[in-house]
């Protein structure tokens, strides 16, 4: 995995260029590899070697504390002691100030390593959402904490009653008392309420847990708010502080309802929380406290500054699942005999038996694999590059990166979620029955991609915000700044032996997006537009993948290689860009043909004729 992500860094993203802003001066390509080759040593120490450990033994919950290998209380540590909780943070705070494409880029290797044991992004997340819409206080009590690794953090969105329609929360969140709005750490509220498929909501792995919660305030006629109108956010911590970051030593009305088991990801404890449901009473009432963040009805809002760094997150976690699969089966081809070639005298049994890796339908499945990670990995990674350039760059670049990273984070959250869990299932039968078993690690690494199309908003989710609202926002304004990144690299792979064809390829693909996006809206009616909104969201990110590899292939042309292993490497990135284009990109066509006919069989479909 490392040569890959060295290239992309290096040779197309130019991360050093970076250390021309004032933000990361202090940094340098040495230091930048430096932070890389911690963090693969980590993950490779106190991660992989437990990777099936923490798959086999679950989480367990004895009534007061949830038990956890201790393998897992080792991994925590050394993550949280190498800095990387505030790797993007500033000096003055305790940070590294990195940007965060390199950060992004550090994390992967946790997550390729044992992505069950899980790292830090959700606590990372909570705290910048903190320091984006927390007061002082909230941030210097509850953030830097977590930076430090002492707490660990949560969000807590959904509701056994509502999943992902967050608009029928039902938590409520009362003032305590009279003088609630006196706290030194904000507004203090009672919340009563339940919250469901929590990850990390409750361990032993850190000192305290903070949970974000969304809750409605009801209103003067003691009614809750209908919509996501009505929604405000709390930090809710799992044992009471005062305002210097000490703990009291008193429980808040937090409780563990039960432990859910799942298919993969079984290392991380994901939970059912009840909030003020009584097993506590803080400061001698009922309800848990919670402090108030940014202004009340504001919540959804702030949240979402964390709930899009979880979906590049998740996306990052797709893609190294779907890199670990393709390593290891791509080692089992290379020493797995089987068969023998489709040459003349290739059905003579008295021939030595090949490598798996010599019959071509293997090397299909291979480099399919090939073509979803690396590919995953560089969309994840030119995102992360854009956040940077959305946090230091020039105004009129900033808000550029502001834009595109609109338009493409459900891509980056959903593509990854897909399709390296495809390359999971072909890693699986590049083993046979072997990959069936756990005897490889295969079966556990598609278990536990499963997920990631659940996580941070479904698939459907994600289909519906593209097609819903981003390529429509502004007049479409980011659909057309994409097209213009696309173009600009359609102009400079038409000029290039090799990458003409490729070029023109995507350029139809393009006018095909372009023309269902119009075709689907075409009506007004956001029932017909949306009723085909998941295979739109496939076509897009297939057209949005095609122009990544075309990128990498421009520089792979253009590279001149100085060891076999680099030449290697660029006959291999070409290689995978011809299989894309040839194998994936022409599955656009059917996906935009319902698409721009609006077809209406799924919304018109009878409950009584399934």
């Amino acid at each position: 995995m490392r040569p890959i992500v060295d290239f992309l860094l290096n040779d197309w993203l130019n991360v050093a260029s970076l250390t021309e802003r004032e933000r990361f001066a202090d940094h340098s390509a040495e230091t930048f590899a430096q932070v890389l080759n911690t963090c693969e040593r980590i993950a490779r120490e106190k991660y992989a070697p437990f990777n099936r450990l923490v798959d086999t033994e679950e989480p367990r919950f004895d009534g007061e504390k949830v038990h956890l290998p201790q393998a897992t209380h080792d991994a925590w540590k050394a993550y949280a002691e190498s800095g990387m909780l505030s790797a993007a943070q500033s000096y003055d705070i305790g940070g590294m100030q990195l940007p965060y494409t390199v950060e992004a880029a550090a994390n992967g290797f946790f997550a390729k390593a044992s992505v069950s044991i899980g790292a830090g992004m959700l606590t990372t997340g909570n705290a910048n959402l903190l320091m984006a819409h927390g007061t002082l206080a909230q941030q210097r009590v509850f953030a830097l904490n977590e930076f430090s690794g002492r707490w660990s953090g949560t969000m807590c969105l959904s509701e056994p009653q509502a999943g992902s329609s967050l608009s029928d929360v039902a938590t409520k969140a009362q003032p305590d008392g009279d003088g609630f709005e006196a706290d030194p750490l904000g507004p203090r509220f009672r919340l009563t309420g339940n919250k469901m498929w929590i990850s990390a909501g409750e361990h032993e792995l850190t000192e305290n847990i903070v949970h974000l919660v969304l809750a409605k305030i009801p209103g003067p006629d003691g009614k809750l708010v209908p919509g996501v109108k009505g929604i405000s956010l709390f930090i809710a911590p799992k044992k009471l502080v005062n305002e210097h970051g000490d703990l009291t030593g008193e429980r808040n009305d937090v409780a563990l309802a039960g432990l859910n088991h799942k298919c993969g990801w079984r290392g991380t404890t994901n939970t059912l929380l009840n909030f003020g449901e009584g097993k506590f009473k803080p400061q001698g009432a009922a309800g848990a406290i919670g402090y108030l963040v940014g202004k009340p009805g504001e919540g959804l809002r702030c949240m979402f500054h964390m709930m899009n760094e979880a979906r590049i997150g998740v996306g990052i976690a797709a893609t190294m699942l779907g890199m670990a699969g393709y390593e290891a089966s791509l080692a089992y081809a290379r020493q797995r005999p089987q068969g023998r070639p489709m040459t003349e005298g290739g059905k003579d049994a008295a021939r030595p038996q090949v490598p798996i890796i010599e019959h071509a339908d293997v090397k299909r499945m291979l480099l399919a694999q090939k073509a979803y990670s690396e590919g995953a990995l560089a969309l994840e990674l030119y995102c992360a590059r854009l956040v940077d350039e959305a946090h230091t760059g020039a105004p009129e670049a900033a808000a550029e990166a502001n834009l595109l990273l609109e338009v493409l984070t459900p891509i980056a959250k959903s593509w990854p979620s897909e399709w390296c869990l495809e390359a999971n299932s072909l890693a699986i039968q590049v083993l046979g029955g072997y990959g069936y078993t756990r005897d490889f690690p295969v079966e556990q690494y598609w278990r536990d991609n499963r997920l990631n199309m659940i996580h941070e908003g479904t698939h459907g989710i994600q289909a519906l915000d593209l097609l819903g609202r981003k390529v429509v926002m502004q007049g479409g304004a980011g659909l057309k700044l994409l097209a213009t990144r696309i173009n600009d690299t359609l102009t400079r792979a038409g000029q290039v032996d090799g990458l003409a064809e490729h070029a023109a390829g995507l350029a139809s693909a393009l006018q095909q997006l372009g023309a269902a996006t119009k075709a689907a809206w075409f009506t007004g009616v956001p029932e017909e537009a949306l009723a085909n909104a998941t295979p739109y969201l496939q076509a897009f990110g297939h057209v949005v993948l095609a122009w990544v590899w075309l990128e990498l292939g421009l520089v792979a042309q253009a590279n001149t290689p100085r060891t076999d292993d680099e030449r290697n490497r660029n006959a291999g990135l070409l290689a995978a860009l011809r299989y894309f284009h040839a194998y994936e990109l022409p599955k656009i066509g059917a996906w935009l043909n319902v698409v721009s006919r609006r077809e209406a069989v799924c919304r018109e479909m009878n409950d009584a004729w399934f």
